[in-house]
């Protein structure tokens, strides 16, 4: 358990009726209680226009963070080649500015949404190299500052643990993964790198090649902060809380950062109470996993309401897996996370199923918790210090700096 949760266990030995009056009313204000960074949702940009939606979408009460779906990939801001588009991207953008949330910028290479002058293109290595490094730069640095993260490289990964072949690997090699978290980290070197996956939840072949992959990357010299686990799961068939946490810490233990990146849980239509019950245990188990673990840092769900979803279209026969309805009412599912990031702000620590806190169990290592700070009013190493809509303690524990990653974000090390 990081120090931060560990000092919010020990007010809560104190003062158990004071944190039990004082639950949050919202996803992301009873994540940041229990520890976390954020609680967010993906959106796009037809969806903005919807005010029913964005009156819950802007609301940071529940939503602390922001990734665009779509509009910042490759085929929207490059459709051409050195023809560049962030009208679209930068709505988004600014609708979490707006409303003080945190950016996850999303994505810079994938095999999906690429563009067709990419994908059918006639290249060298050279050649494919220098398009990729070029797009890459471009973009970071057209959204340097306002990114929280970059997902810079999605979905490279077969489920049996290979490498999917497109057209950058088929022409540059497994090198184009490293290559292009160099090309972000020096178009921006304060935002978080990530590598973004699906079926990686889990331990198996997928997730041991996602942390070679890590290991690659750092091997190669280049900067890689996180690890997304996108979690698209069913009803019924999703992991469980432990599973999932061990498998996180086998990511943090390569010293970088992990985050619940897409989350959502698909039924099979039509939508059922027996399902919507199963659902919601379904969705707090990869909630508890999430604060079970050390470095992790926060869940998005993509996205939050069904009317939006993506599954229907995707999965024939398969929907509803969302935390509200298409009427943009919380379902079971809702509550029952909600009640339990609130239990894990009363109990101080990750879990609500996790055993009483004692005095002797406070621990000294750094905490992962960005959002939380010592009783002493300080903020430890490796917490938030500063940044546009933070209201914490701004002085570090010595020997400790306060230092700024971009304008939402200020960290101490």
């Amino acid at each position: 358990m990081s120090q931060s949760r560990m000092v919010m266990a020990l007010t809560g030995v104190f003062a158990l009726s004071t944190l039990s009056n004082a639950a949050a009313t919202g996803l992301n204000s009873a994540a940041k209680a229990a520890g976390l960074k954020y609680f967010g949702s993906a959106t796009d940009n037809s969806e903005l226009t919807d005010s029913a939606y964005t009156a819950v979408l802007d609301d940071t009460n529940q939503f602390g963070q922001i990734t665009p779906g779509n509009t910042m990939k490759w085929v929207y801001t490059e459709p051409s080649q050195n023809s560049f588009s962030y009208t679209q991207g930068d709505q988004i953008a600014n609708f979490a500015k707006t409303n003080g949330q945190l950016l996850r910028c999303h994505n810079l290479v994938w095999y999906q949404e690429a563009p067709s002058w990419v994908t059918s293109g006639s290249w060298t290595n050279a050649s494919l190299i220098a398009a990729m490094q070029a797009h890459i730069t471009n973009e970071v640095t057209h959204y340097k500052g306002q990114c929280y993260a970059w997902d810079v490289v999605n979905e490279a990964l077969n489920d049996d643990g290979t490498y999917r072949q497109w057209e950058l690997y088929n022409v540059i090699g497994p090198a184009y993964i490293p290559l292009a978290f160099e090309a972000a980290a020096a178009a921006d070197p304060d935002v978080k790198l990530y590598y973004n996956d699906y079926n990686i939840e889990t331990a198996g072949a997928k997730a041991t090649a996602a942390q070679n992959l890590v290991k690659t990357i750092k091997a190669y010299g280049a900067k890689i902060d996180g690890i997304g686990l996108e979690s698209h799961f069913i009803v019924g068939e999703t992991p469980s809380a432990s599973s999932q946490a061990s498998n996180m810490a086998s990511f943090t233990a390569l010293g970088v950062e992990v985050a619940v990146t897409e989350l959502d849980v698909r039924q099979t239509l039509p939508e059922t109470s027996a399902q919507d019950q199963q659902q919601a245990k379904d969705y707090v188990s990869t909630v508890q996993a999430c604060l079970q673990t050390k470095n992790c840092v926060g869940v998005t769900v993509w996205d939050f309401d069904d009317k939006y979803s993506w599954v229907p279209s995707t999965f024939s026969g398969q929907g509803a897996a969302d935390l509200y309805n298409s009427a943009v009412q919380p379902k079971p599912a809702y509550t029952s996370v909600l009640s339990a990031l609130n239990a894990a702000a009363t109990a101080g620590s990750g879990s609500s199923s996790s055993a009483p806190t004692t005095l002797s169990t406070v621990s000294a290592s750094p905490t992962s918790s960005p959002s939380s700070a010592p009783a002493s009013g300080t903020v430890a190493e490796y917490g938030q210090c500063g940044g546009i809509g933070y209201t914490g303690p701004t002085v570090c524990e010595s020997p400790y700096s306060c230092h700024s990653t971009n304008s939402y974000y200020s960290q101490c090390y």
